[in-house]
């Protein structure tokens, strides 16, 4: 059976998805989750929300998929402890190190690998199966067809609504580099929300619209049979800061997508849940990459804001009034947006033509709505809150659990009662049994005392009497049977939790070879670049293929690997995890944070380069750790990669989805941001032979300056990233840092 997994940042919307019909929550606690802006739950709450679920047969997964530093590394495992033992059915992990001291601290602790560890291809899942995860969250990038190619025994989760991010996950430093917010510390700021200018070299070229990397949203529903005859196990809902209305929705709308599947065969999506989840939150719908969607279908560069749903045109503007016809009905509080101005309103006040007040209006009606703003006629009106609709998914009936009851009264015997969900049994006596000296009590009677089951979470239907002939049976006694029998079937349900296995484990020590010797490396764009090095004493990454094959035969020559899927197997500049096997040198993509991780890497790679995203507080904790003999690698120079992303802006905006030809047209784009007078232009970097965008920093980060206190705490290896630079200036640059590692 599929699994039907929900997003809830908070209380309220755990209840709701509950009630709505999820087979499994995900939820974060107060730290180390990737949406840190939720509500989230502290550790009184948290253990709450695991007897909430296990109460409705709801398994409860909670994130941890934050990167961890070195300072926080035993935090956080105490904190897994808590949460392994209070009774959490897995955690979501993306820092490897973690994963790997989990697997054999706590043994029987199930492991998903969240998707902020960028698994896109098999040897990935082959390497996280030996690591010991149970399931995958896999990138929002891999189509249904390269999953259904997936040769594994893992369980495989992928989203099937919600937002996408527009960058690979895991492996976005846009929001960390520019506002110090890390996504990969549950902090992102949604850089690919805002508006940007496309330039080709200093001009500024035109598009339909400004938000070039805003992506809409998820929507699978019309092909969503596709999933269910897929080899996909878990279908995951995104939105742990959206709102309890929304839980409700897409998990009702789902969740009857998938019963429809099991009772048919087939998956009709319901116009009118379709319409609700619209008005709750849409930036436009997609079926996404999962169905190979073209760019067109995946991009909004229009807006990044939520749509909702057409309500109606502006057919007057007074000096005090909006006069809007309507083709949807309209109720006081709800939420509108003017579409050529993008400005918004609650519609606290509706008047009828007549100018007089009314709480709601139909489809067809005129009504007028008070001039807050200059609107202009004709202006289309899109609803984008609705009362009604929000109410419909928050007052949900509570869910009811079914069970069987048997009653036995004997003359001689206390009360017997045995209730059972079909998994669990309790049994429970009570009270006397007396000979009935006028009425006896009638089976009915009991019936009808067994069936008040009314502030329990349980209904019954299926009720067994094994009741001797003539007794009085006090009702009383009959009730709190009952009572007993349910409570202490909620409190195994509650407490339901595998067995705990702790084991004592103590850190291992890198296998990481320490070499003395300070070491340049220097990656490099272009064969000038390249050829100008072949005979310099320095390291070579080239992250072209075609480039790379045409020199590999020089020893200081390394092969920057795709950061998808590779098939090569050259000396690597490895960069995303089914490329380990290569051997060579671990890049910053592989988000290096603590010692646990260099342990777990240290044992395919040579050198390991530590996260661009560590201050130096925090590697100098990480090098301390191995007495400052480490043969690590930092980036002390160039333009960081902020994004990885399979959409080509290049291609969708500039040669319209047509044959691309601007990869070797040999002129430089940019993304531009404008803040008044300030441009920040961040070079796009495409792959031709990978169809992969890279996104450039805007600006050159230099800690050449500091390497004299980076080999005080024993780092040997200082890399070069150049974009554009001159033979000159590279000359310049190997000289500043010889200076500095002398």
């Amino acid at each position: 059976m599929k699994e039907l997994l929900v997003p809830v940042g908070s209380m309220e919307a755990l209840v709701i998805a509950i009630k709505s019909g999820a087979d499994a929550v995900y939820l974060a606690g107060k730290k180390y989750g990737a949406r840190a802006s939720a509500a989230n739950f502290d550790n009184e709450e948290m253990i709450q929300a695991i007897k909430l679920c296990h109460l409705y047969g709801v398994k409860i997964y909670v994130t941890v998929n934050t990167l961890i530093y070195e300072s926080e590394i035993y935090t956080v495992i105490d904190y897994v402890r808590f949460l392994y033992e209070s009774g959490i059915d897995a955690v979501i992990v993306q820092d490897l190190g973690l994963i790997s001291y989990l697997k054999k601290a706590y043994p029987n602790l199930e492991i998903h690998a969240s998707t902020q560890v960028h698994t896109t291809n098999a040897d990935t899942l082959k390497f996280l199966s030996e690591l010991g995860v149970k399931r995958v969250v896999l990138a929002r990038e891999v189509s249904l067809e390269e999953i259904r190619s997936l040769n594994t025994d893992m369980e495989l989760e992928v989203f099937v609504h919600g937002a996408l991010c527009i960058s690979y996950s895991g492996q976005c430093l846009f929001s960390s580099r520019i506002l110090n917010r890390s996504g990969n510390r549950g902090e992102c700021a949604q850089m690919c929300r805002l508006p940007y200018k496309l330039y080709e070299e200093d001009e500024c070229l035109e598009t339909n619209g400004n938000y070039l990397i805003s992506p809409k949203e998820l929507n699978t529903s019309r092909y969503f049979k596709e999933i269910m005859e897929s080899n996909i196990l878990s279908l995951k809902i995104e939105g742990r800061m959206k709102s309890p209305e929304y839980v409700g929705c897409v998990t009702k709308f789902y969740r009857a997508l998938i019963d429809e599947y099991y009772k048919t065969g087939e998956c009709h999506v319901d116009s009118y849940l379709l319409d609700d989840i619209s008005l709750i939150f849409n930036r436009d719908f997609t079926k996404g990459f999962l169905f190979n969607a073209d760019y067109s279908e995946i991009m909004n560069v229009n807006t990044s804001n939520h749509q909702g749903l057409y309500l109606g045109k502006v057919i007057n503007v007074s000096n005090k009034f909006i006069h809007v016809e309507l083709e949807r009905d309209l109720h006081q509080g709800d939420g509108i947006r003017f579409c050529r101005t993008n400005e918004g309103m609650i519609c606290n006040y509706i008047y009828d033509r007549s100018c007089k007040l009314i709480n709601r209006a139909k489809k067809g009606d005129v009504i007028l709505l008070d001039k807050r703003f200059d609107i202009k006629l004709h202006d289309k009106i899109n609803k984008t809150f609705d009362v009604i609709v929000r109410d419909k998914y928050i007052n949900i009936e509570d869910k009811k659990i079914p069970i069987s009851i048997y009653f036995k009264a004997h003359l001689g015997s206390s009360l017997f009662l045995r209730v059972s969900d079909g998994k669990n049994t309790v049994d429970v006596t009570y009270g006397n049994v007396e000979v009935a000296r006028n009425l006896c009590t009638s089976d009915e009677t009991i019936i009808k005392q067994l069936k008040k089951l009314g502030n329990t979470p349980f209904i019954t239907d299926d009720i067994t009497l094994d009741v001797q002939n003539s007794l009085f049976i006090n009702i009383k006694d009959i009730n709190e049977l009952r009572r007993m029998a349910t409570n202490k079937l909620i409190s195994v349900r509650e407490n339901s939790k595998r067995e705990v296995v702790i084991n004592d484990v103590k850190s291992e020590d890198s296998i990481l070879p320490y070499d003395e010797k300070k070491n340049i490396s220097i990656l490099v764009r272009n064969e000038e670049q390249l050829k100008y090095l072949l005979d310099k004493d320095v390291r070579i990454y080239v992250p072209n293929l075609k480039l790379y094959e045409k020199y590999k035969t020089k020893a200081n020559t390394f092969y920057r690997t795709n950061r998808v899927s590779d098939n090569v197997s050259y000396r690597s500049l490895v960069t995303e995890l089914g490329s380990l096997k290569n051997g060579g040198v671990g890049d910053y993509f592989l988000n290096v944070t603590n010692h646990e991780t260099v342990n777990l890497l240290s044992r395919y790679l040579d050198i390991i380069t530590l996260s661009c995203e560590l201050d130096d507080e925090e590697i100098e904790k990480l090098m301390l750790f191995y007495n400052n003999n480490l043969n690590v690698e930092l980036v002390v120079y160039g333009r960081l990669e902020l994004m990885l992303m399979k959409y080509c802006p290049l291609n969708y905006l500039v040669n319209k989805d047509k044959v691309c030809h601007v990869c070797t047209n040999n002129k430089k784009y940019y993304l531009v941001s404008e803040n008044g007078n300030t441009k920040k232009k961040y070079p796009i970097v495409t792959d031709p032979i990978n169809h992969t965008t890279h996104i450039l920093n805007h600006e050159v980060i230099s800690k050449i300056d500091r390497i004299p206190y980076y080999k005080s705490i024993g780092i040997n290896n200082y890399r070069i990233e150049l974009f554009d630079e001159t033979l000159e200036e590279i000359d310049e640059l190997m000289a500043l840092v010889k200076e500095k590692i002398c």
